[in-house]
């Protein structure tokens, strides 16, 4: 299934597939009133939800993450580092907008990296009170450099400073619908757990079956047109690959 749709597995509710967005949106705002933060309750921010919501969107799709990785940096000295020597407004404005949102998904959905029984999310070191002001320092450049390249106000100028003056309560926000949407570790039996875990294995192992199988076959292919014996040698080594992952595949060579 695509990560942009979902099916609402709750009872009493239909099996359609909708949005992912509508998934996260109404997570998002039922987040808010259970924190005592509704939107709009101190100054307009239904912006900030619709900036959310997108983002954590985003966080599903492996090509985001390929396009921000290359303006990630795990410190300061590295982030400045790349800006240090550039003129480029839009540059430095993604950078400090990228990171700092990585930063609010990390301490806020990922627990600062550490989940509860420990297990590590590699994208922070402990220490939540020093990355909660780097991302707020973070949105604060952001929202700053956004002012220079636009040249106005802006929808996502606007953003950028609620994110920043208002850090700790949308953390808060995210860290109420960690716990109460997304804990879907915390609701499954041990047991569920196992057969998920051998449900993923299987699906690895599956695929780099798929791969040794079609690198033996032309490998057998070169070998039957050539009668190397080098090649011969790579072949029983395949096979011997080929049957740790699947204990009923033989095969032997004829001389």
């Amino acid at each position: 299934m695509p990560f942009d749709v979902y099916t609402n597995l709750g009872p009493n509710q239909p099996r359609d597939v909708e949005p992912t967005f509508f998934f996260m949106l109404n997570c998002l705002l039922y987040s808010r009133i259970e924190t005592g933060h509704p939107s709009n309750k101190d100054f307009y921010d239904e912006d900030v939800n619709m900036y959310l919501t997108n983002l954590l969107c985003s966080f599903m799709q492996p090509e985001y993450h390929k396009r921000a990785k290359k303006y990630i940096s795990q410190y300061d000295t590295s982030l400045f580092q790349k800006i240090k020597h550039s003129n480029d407004v839009r540059l430095k404005y993604t950078i400090y907008k990228t990171n700092a949102d990585f930063l609010l998904i990390s301490i806020g959905i990922f627990k600062n990296g550490t989940g509860k029984s420990g297990t590590s999310v590699p994208l922070l070191k402990n220490n939540e009170e020093a990355h909660m002001g780097r991302a707020k320092a973070y949105y604060e450049f952001a929202y700053t450099y956004s002012q220079s390249m636009f040249r106005k106000t802006t929808g996502i100028t606007d953003v950028l400073e609620k994110l920043s003056k208002g850090f700790e309560r949308y953390v808060e926000i995210l860290s109420h619908m960690r716990g109460e949407y997304f804990n879907i570790l915390d609701r499954l039996s041990t047991g569920e757990v196992y057969h998920l875990e051998r449900s993923i294995d299987k699906i690895e192992v599956d695929k780099n079956l798929k791969v040794l199988q079609d690198q033996f076959l032309d490998l057998y292919t070169e070998y039957m047109a050539s009668k190397d014996p080098e090649l011969k040698t790579r072949l029983s080594e395949m096979v011997k690959r080929i049957r740790l992952l699947d204990e009923s595949f033989s095969f032997h060579i004829d001389d």
